[in-house]
């Protein structure tokens, strides 16, 4: 039963990994800009909608699953993060703490043009969520 819930989970792990690659990649295109067209500031508000879903999808899903899975103890969320951090899953914890405080931004943020200001900080931290969910879906291959 356990096992099911990893697959399952590691499934749309993969989904999330899809589509914040595909709006990054249109993002990046664009890159960091003072003012942007319509279309522009449509595709990186997705780009930051997909980000902030995909931060808390791997710590509060994924790296709880896998906590479940390796019978590690569910505590809090400074837990889960750091025996996420004892499996190598990413290197800095300050790091995540600053992902996940850039989520905080964007969902609290109901400004539009204070929302251009998180842009250039969104894409810089999307490239590391990539490399963290990779090395995440690579982890959960082995196990």
């Amino acid at each position: 039963m356990m096992k099911d819930k990893l697959i399952l989970d590691k499934s749309l792990l993969k989904k999330q990994l899809a589509w914040i690659e595909i709006s990054y990649k249109e993002c990046h295109l664009i890159g960091n800009k003072k003012n942007y067209s319509v279309e522009e500031f449509g595709k990186f508000e997705t780009l930051c909608s997909r980000y902030s879903r995909g931060v808390d999808f791997l710590i509060r899903k994924i790296f709880r699953t896998l906590d479940e899975y390796e019978f590690e103890n569910q505590g809090t969320l400074v837990d889960v993060v750091n025996n996420a951090h004892k499996r190598g899953l990413f290197e800095d914890i300050e790091e995540l703490r600053i992902m996940k405080d850039i989520r905080n931004t964007i969902v609290h943020e109901y400004i539009e043009d204070n929302l251009v200001e998180v842009f250039e900080e969104v894409l810089d931290y999307t490239a590391k969520l990539i490399e963290i969910i990779n090395t995440t879906l690579n982890y959960m291959d082995k196990i």
